[in-house]
């Protein structure tokens, strides 16, 4: 079997890791696409994956248009030359429009429904539609989604990137940490250059809060590119971390994360640490599915995310535990019935994922 992987973002290298590796060991021939954007060359690279890089992330409008145009034709040469047998993405826009045209299958993995000009050029062209039971299925649907393609699982799709998961308790030590103070914070600024999401990338909602936090706390920050890195570079106290690094061991180690985006918030929920999301934009349900449970705080306001940001430092609350489905197997199971042939290992059982 041929499987073509497109992979947009930078959190995706992460999630199709494991799925990568699965498929390298059964044998299975992959095309692995990339665009230039963030870090995915460099997590690629990290992971000792091969890869064709094709296309790159439009900042404005006409832009994103540009790019998005030239990718799919781009991508469009290859496939007609390689014809997969199934493709899988997580998000990209630029698959689903291919597979359709070339009448290749596809499996779409999707986790949020406020990506409404993402959704709508994609959602109706997918064969399989992967989501959690969070999202509510009508916003899907009314995006053009067929409720007969969605196959609905529990949890969110960071539990994926947890998969084979070794913690390394000497993270701050292995990364040559400076750190002064006795309790440290995790911070990641929002995604501003995403089409859904209206910001000024030299501009961050964790200034002000690092701002108070950083005479209790180290402060460590995580910028998406290079304008954020300067938006921090000047403050005491304050550690620019550079990816790739191990994250999961980083968020796991600290004693909060404090997060203006998605991913890196659901991942520090799943690893146990406390989390307070702050992102700007209209909350996702993926998020509120952790809010729900305990394991997420949200707030705009500065002086509450403060307060409630002290409370924790202070009071231990990771004993917390997470019951979700296996969205590996899922995964694995929707490509091998997409493509029409048999899986060569099916598990026994597909067990809940007990996550503290």
């Amino acid at each position: 079997m041929k499987i073509w992987i497109d992979i947009t973002n930078a959190p995706h290298v992460r999630f199709f890791k494991n799925i990568i590796e699965y498929f390298q060991e059964e044998g299975e021939e992959l095309i692995v696409t990339a665009r230039k954007f963030g870090d995915i060359h460099r997590l690629m690279d990290l992971f000792g994956f091969e890869f064709e890089s094709i296309g790159k992330h439009g900042v404005t409008l006409a832009e994103k248009l540009e790019e998005n145009t030239r990718r799919s034709y781009e991508l469009s040469k290859l496939i007609i030359k390689e014809k997969p047998d199934v493709a899988v993405s997580k998000h990209s826009i630029e698959l689903p429009r291919v597979t359709f045209g070339l009448g290749i299958p596809s499996v779409y993995i999707l986790d949020n429904e406020h990506a409404l000009a993402a959704n709508k050029l994609t959602l109706p062209l997918c064969d399989r539609i992967i989501m959690p039971h969070a999202i509510d299925v009508w916003d899907i649907v009314r995006l053009g989604a067929d409720p007969n393609k969605i196959q609905r699982y529990q949890g969110t799709s960071e539990i994926i990137h947890f998969k084979n998961f070794q913690y390394n308790e000497n993270i701050f030590q292995d990364m040559g940490l400076d750190l002064k103070k006795s309790k440290t914070i995790l911070m990641r600024p929002e995604p501003s250059l995403a089409s859904y999401l209206d910001t000024n990338c030299r501009e961050s909602v964790l200034s002000p809060i690092v701002e108070i936090l950083k005479e209790y706390a180290n402060i460590l920050v995580i910028p998406r590119f290079k304008e954020q890195s300067e938006i921090f570079q000047d403050y005491e106290n304050v550690t620019i971390i550079k990816p790739p690094v191990d994250t999961f061991s980083l968020m796991r180690k600290c004693d909060l994360m404090i997060g203006a985006g998605g991913t890196m918030n659901r991942e520090a929920a799943i690893s146990g640490t406390p989390v307070i999301s702050c992102y700007p934009g209209d909350l996702l349900s993926v998020d509120k599915f952790y809010i729900q449970r305990g394991l997420m705080y949200r707030s705009l306001d500065v002086d509450e995310i403060v307060n409630i940001a002290l409370r924790l430092l202070v009071n231990d609350d990771r004993d917390k535990k997470l019951v979700t489905d296996d969205l590996f197997e899922v995964i694995i199971d929707n490509i091998y019935e997409a493509s029409g042939q048999p899986r060569k290992y099916t598990a026994i059982n597909s067990p809940k994922l007990l996550l503290k």
